[in-house]
């Protein structure tokens, strides 16, 4: 295992983002070096890997799943840059670097798009630089604030500098919405960005789903560890979609909405833990 990277890193990449430097507790561990961890990366700590490790023990499939997750991730913004042509992205819980990031993907297709990404990890704002390479005719910009204060999201300079909110812009909350785990304040949280963009805009969801033995494992050794985590039903998280139109094949498992030509995503069924959808605001 790679040591832990040197905390040193910090203060140039709060100069990039224009954030002061946040302290990190490398002592508690943190759901977004948690994913790093299980995605073989190397941003974590001592903390984050007994944690990955006990979780294994409840569910030792879930870095394939958390790779169909990101593939999904890859599926939706191309989806979402060539067949609805959005050229804006705002990504909430970002998570810590792992190529293709959002804007590797959609840049691909459009050089012109633009994205903002949000978290709150100390962690992934030392790591910021990875985020903010763009192409020449885009944008990447950094928000350091926490998905549940979407006025300091939606207030934020950085934001208004790089998103132009009259028009269409993808919001994109994968694998993050489990950590709020009160229903009222996650349809709260929704109903406030998904007002704050305009017709045609879209959301996508990823989430821990209750349909999984695994992931309700999961989530309950995350809670043993101060994290919060709640599966949710598929009806659950249709639910987070109210007042959307909600594209087919609706909300199913990540690895099942609109897999790749020539894969067969039965054979991945027992292992994701992650339901998700697309949809689009009319």
């Amino acid at each position: 295992m790679t040591t832990n990277p040197p905390v040193h890193a910090r203060p140039s990449a709060s100069r990039l983002t224009g954030v002061p430097p946040l302290e990190l507790n490398t002592d508690v561990a943190h759901s977004a070096r948690i994913y790093d961890f299980l995605l073989g990366g190397k941003d974590n700590f001592e903390a984050d890997r007994k944690a990955a490790e006990a979780i294994l023990q409840k569910s030792p499939s879930l870095p394939i799943s958390m790779r169909a997750n990101r593939d999904y991730m890859v599926r939706i913004a191309r989806h979402l840059a060539r067949e609805h042509g959005i050229r804006q992205f705002l990504d909430i819980g970002t998570g810590l670097p792992t190529s293709p990031n959002l804007h590797e993907v959609v840049q691909e297709i459009a050089p012109e798009s633009r994205i903002v990404y949000v978290d709150n990890d100390p962690l992934v704002l030392a790591h910021a630089r990875a985020l903010l390479t763009s192409h020449d005719a885009g944008a990447t910009a950094y928000i350091d604030a926490d998905l549940r204060d979407v006025p300091a999201i939606l207030g934020s300079a950085r934001l208004r500098d790089t998103l132009d909110l009259g028009e269409p812009v993808a919001i994109s909350l994968i694998a993050v919405l489990q950590f709020v785990t009160d229903e009222a304040e996650a349809h709260a949280i929704i109903d406030e960005l998904v007002a704050a963009v305009p017709a045609g805009s879209a959301l996508a969801i990823s989430t821990v789903t209750a349909n999984s033995l695994q992931a309700v494992g999961a989530a309950a050794s995350y809670r043993a560890r101060g994290i919060p985590a709640k599966p949710r039903t598929d009806d659950e998280v249709r639910g987070l979609f109210r007042g959307l139109e909600l594209l087919e094949p609706g909300v199913v498992p990540v690895h099942r909405w609109r897999p790749e030509p020539g894969v067969d995503p039965a054979t991945d069924d027992v292992h994701v833990q992650m339901t998700g959808g697309l949809a689009i605001k009319r």
